[in-house]
């Protein structure tokens, strides 16, 4: 009874690129796996009264064998395609083997069984077929093709040897050709929407760590232009008193003083600089996030932005903080498509909501939030937070006269 709910925990706490990457690996594990040992079996009982029993066992121990090495290559060449790596030779050439062993003892098993639509050209097509499906996972779809029409051609060979009529033999080629290069394509595409999907992740990684180093960029050009024109004047000015003093000549005192001055403006400059990278106010916070959401991919609205630099400062320093927190919330542990954050005052009593979609697993009680209940709750006000299927809603009330 609780395997289910473990199961289902462990799927949602998966972010989307990871259950993608899931799917379309356990899709080939399963098809290659199970699917080339089931047609064997289906085709066999077509023929099974009449094949000779050493063939039929050994076509389906191919089957199997076959089947094993297509899963390996496959799983090989899923895990060198996402490195971008080759894999060895060997692997490709030992499942082809296998396939081609397996399509003989087909051939044996089927062939002279007056079958009147004998199923010799799909006892090669099949285990063939599969290890090009496998291998699909590192060739590309035009170096498939010429490989899947041979597989067709020695079905038909294979069918015309048996002596059916020309016009079938090739019938059946076409027919092993086209299905065998329509799977193939198939999978193939799977293994491309896993790669655009992998690349849209990198690429959202990239994006917040390019709207981080921006952050980074403007606190540097600000600290620069505060301390760059103040510390060349204290250069000059220092320079300026040792020589006074050397020479003896009055004005060393005054120029000392200045360069005391200038020390302290910096000083105070800085601190200026630092407390608005630290507590800016609350419009350049919703800015902020704004533009930190929409360069991660994520559609932000902002509502009753106009009215944040009414509010007094200490008001706009609390909801400033709850402002970071839900959008560091819905960056790190959301898949989030859509934010809204709407920001309402009245009656005494400023409101701010933030609502995002695309969460996944469970939402626990985190320290952030836990931190920010506490900040809000000796400022007299409250933080809600409200899970509805995979939307979350935090909600921060503080009275206008409030301090934090």
């Amino acid at each position: 009874m609780t395997a289910v709910p473990t199961v289902s925990r462990w799927w949602s706490s998966r972010s989307a690129p990871q259950r993608i990457d899931l799917y379309t690996r356990w899709s080939f594990y399963a098809y290659l796996g199970a699917g080339l040992p089931l047609l064997a079996l289906a085709i066999v009982g077509s023929a099974v009264d009449v094949a000779p029993a050493p063939a039929v066992r050994l076509f389906l121990l191919g089957s199997v064998v076959t089947a094993a090495a297509a899963v390996v290559l496959a799983a090989r060449g899923l895990a060198a395609h996402r490195t971008g790596r080759r894999i060895a030779w060997t692997v490709p050439v030992l499942a082809l083997g296998a396939g081609g062993l397996t399509g003989a003892a087909g051939v044996w098993t089927f062939s002279g069984t007056g079958e009147v639509a004998p199923p010799v050209a799909w006892s090669v097509g099949l285990p063939l077929g599969m290890v090009l499906t496998a291998a699909s996972t590192t060739w590309t779809s035009r170096q498939l093709l010429a490989p899947a029409l041979l597989v067709g051609a020695l079905g038909g060979v294979a069918l015309a040897a048996d002596g059916a009529p020309a016009p079938a033999a090739a019938v059946n080629a076409v027919l092993v050709g086209v299905t065998v290069y329509a799977v193939v394509l198939a999978f193939r595409f799977s293994v491309w929407v896993l790669d655009v999907v992998l690349e849209m992740e990198r690429t959202r990684g990239v994006q917040l760590q390019l709207a981080v180093a921006e952050e980074r960029l403007r606190f540097a050009r600000d600290l620069h232009d505060v301390m760059g024109r103040n510390l060349s004047a204290i250069a000059v000015k220092s320079q300026l008193a040792g020589e006074l003093v050397r020479r003896s000549r009055p004005g060393a005192a005054e120029e000392v003083a200045d360069v005391h001055r200038i020390a302290e403006d910096s000083l105070r400059e800085m601190r200026e600089v630092v407390r608005g990278y630290r507590s800016t106010d609350l419009t350049s916070e919703l800015a902020g996030a704004r533009s930190v959401l929409r360069a991660a991919g994520i559609r932000c609205t902002v509502q009753g932005e106009d009215d944040a630099g009414a509010l007094p400062e200490a008001v706009q320093a609390a909801l400033g903080w709850v402002v970071r927190e839900a959008v560091t919330n819905v960056l790190r542990h959301s898949e989030a498509g859509d934010c809204t954050i709407e920001l309402s005052t009245a009656g005494g009593e400023a409101r701010l909501t933030v609502r995002n979609d695309g969460v996944a697993g469970p939402t626990g009680r985190g320290s952030g939030l836990t931190g920010l209940r506490e900040r809000l709750t000796g400022a007299g006000g409250t933080l809600e937070t409200v899970r509805d299927g995979d939307r979350f809603t935090v909600t921060a009330t503080l009275p206008t006269g409030g301090t934090a």
